[in-house]
């Protein structure tokens, strides 16, 4: 198959941050998706609908008016959240739910919540009104090894949590490990999972191979080559607990390749492209369609795009970097070849 045609496909999890930063990645991810779920953690974060509202519209104005993209708002959930905001974001057209950040736990979550405990009427709210819940699943406890922190996190928080609210809709975000494939396989339909192109296509040791690669480094980090087959194989299955969410993260280049370099891969130039190649690497490209197109917007209770996009096998090269925020970012696989590209796209 080297001409694959499907429906327009959704980015369920996608960072854009704001200003001319916004301005310089909104397109990539425009061409490929008809919707993303836009993360929160700016500065300061997005905690309310009035401040989701405003930066949807900011993301609308850096777009070219014909551009057919629709921006879905996460809120940042914080230890003070108000009941009444559940209930703003359930009433309000454009809110997709709350993103739940660990304090500490990736770039600009400092603000987030120290113990799950302290927002339990709020995740009981949510859970009435079908408010979804979308958690960054790992603990950020200083004993957990880094490696760890999302198994530990299944252990001590998640199976808890589901058990206590069998109702609440979770999105077990960007899931990384063999253990997070099989806690979400076990539950119900309310619980599912993004998966990123990065952990589909990579182990931990191809950050270090041949030196270190800080544009490979992302939160939460790569794992071993048991956990990517793992997680290759539920993408693949054709089950619907399982869904595309990039978790493109722009980060300035000289940020990256710092003594104390960001956590984030930028995979929005090549958003649906990386994923056709993990499916055709294990012969499952009948798949993606469902888990690029449908599944997620199923769980959101959201309708199929209307529009189509076809895939072509042909391989080109990201360039070495693209304009940023008045310097340059480094995009993933930035100078090497990917094997799948757009034929036809929706706007330009």
């Amino acid at each position: 198959m080297d001409l694959l045609t499907i429906t327009r496909p959704d980015d369920w999890h996608l960072h854009l941050r704001d200003g001319e930063a916004l301005r310089d990645v909104v397109l990539h991810t425009a061409r490929r998706f008809g919707r993303a779920v836009i993360m929160p953690n700016l500065k300061p974060p997005v905690t309310t609908v009035s401040a989701a509202l405003a930066y949807r519209s900011r993301i609308h104005a850096a777009l070219p008016p014909d551009c057919n993209f629709t921006p879905l708002m996460a809120l940042y959930l914080t230890d003070n959240t108000p009941i009444t905001e559940v209930d703003r974001a359930a009433d309000t057209d454009g809110i997709i739910g709350f993103k739940y950040y660990p304090a500490g736990a990736t770039t600009n979550s400092d603000a987030g919540v120290t113990d799950l405990v302290r927002v339990y009427p709020v995740l009981e709210r949510m859970e009435e009104r079908g408010v979804p819940f979308l958690v960054h699943g790992e603990v950020t406890d200083s004993d957990v090894d880094v490696f760890d922190r999302e198994r530990v996190f299944i252990e001590r928080v998640a199976q808890p949590l589901v058990r206590r609210f069998p109702q609440l809709r979770l999105v077990f975000e960007h899931a990384t490990t063999r253990e997070a494939v099989q806690f979400v396989r076990a539950q119900g339909p309310k619980v599912a999972a993004t998966l990123t192109p990065q952990h589909l296509l990579h182990n931990r040791t191809d950050m270090f191979r041949g030196g270190l690669r800080p544009h490979l480094y992302c939160l939460p980090v790569l794992k071993r080559e048991h956990d990517r087959e793992a997680l290759l194989d539920a993408a693949t299955s054709g089950s619907s607990k399982f869904f595309l969410g990039t978790d493109s993260a722009p980060h300035a280049r000289h940020l990256k390749e710092h003594a104390c370099g960001c956590a984030g891969v930028y995979s929005a130039h090549a958003g649906i492209e990386l994923y056709a190649e993990a499916f055709a690497a294990v012969g499952k490209l009948d798949r993606l369609e469902g888990f690029a197109s449908q599944f997620g917007a199923d769980f959101y209770g959201l309708p199929h795009n209307t529009a189509s996009l076809t895939l072509r096998r042909t391989d080109w090269s990201p360039p070495a970097s693209y304009p940023f925020a008045g310097g340059e970012l480094v995009p993933y696989r930035a100078g090497e070849t990917i094997g799948w590209d757009i034929v036809s796209g929706v706007c330009t």
